[in-house]
């Protein structure tokens, strides 16, 4: 046996090594990085702007250019989840929201009304706590790839979710507080109806984002 037959699998084995220790470090970072995505888009908000037909469209009223213009204002934390568990995954998905939910509940005011245990009581905590399920079924999905189809139905699914349990929990807390039918109605208006559309939307925006940064990172290391 020669000498390069000897260092040959010895650089292999060494290479192999070198990487096993890069990429348990590297998915750390990743994971730390995506609980800070989560904690910093609590605290973006930008608007929409899109054309829409008037309601009375075919009145008598006079219509403007800006009666054809709607704008929205949106939170982007829902699209951050999707882009969370493209990157990661369902695994270290769930690791980064857990991360995400013990800073809020016990370290850190990150969640969009403060923080801290009573924070369980609050009607939008529920959407939080769907973050785990939702980031579970689309990283089911999106285990067969990142075809179009996937990403769709990742998005559809995991979106569905969280305004199903956030609206459920919100139902649960508000007959806890005796809150009356108005403020359940207009919470399900606000934060469901006029905004599940946007998050779909912006869900796969995030998703497609997401392929390109995983193509990215696997590229980096080879």
């Amino acid at each position: 046996m020669s000498s390069d037959e000897v260092i040959v699998p010895r650089i292999k084995r060494v290479s192999k090594e070198k990487k096993k220790l890069k990429i348990p470090v590297l998915n750390i970072l990743l994971v730390l990085f995506c609980s800070f995505l989560l904690m910093a888009a609590t605290f973006i908000q930008f608007d929409i702007t899109h054309f829409i037909i008037p309601h009375d469209i075919f009145s008598n009223k006079a219509l403007t250019k800006e009666d054809f213009l709607y704008t929205f204002s949106i939170i982007p934390q829902i699209p951050a989840v999707m882009f969370v568990v493209g990157l990661l995954g369902r695994r270290l998905g769930i690791t980064s929201i857990v991360i995400y939910i013990l800073t809020g509940l016990f370290l850190l005011p990150i969640f969009a009304l403060g923080g801290g245990a009573r924070y369980v009581l609050e009607p939008g905590f529920g959407y939080i706590v769907a973050y785990i399920p939702a980031v579970f079924f689309a990283g089911s999905i999106l285990k067969s790839g990142f075809s179009f189809r996937n990403i769709l139905k990742a998005a559809l699914i995991g979106i569905v979710t969280i305004h199903f349990i956030g609206i459920i929990y919100m139902l649960f807390i508000s007959a806890l507080r005796h809150e009356g039918l108005a403020f359940i109605k207009g919470w399900i208006i606000s934060q469901s109806l006029l905004k599940i559309a946007y998050d779909y939307v912006l869900g796969v925006v995030a998703l497609i984002i997401a392929k390109f940064a995983n193509k990215y990172i696997k590229y980096l290391i080879g």
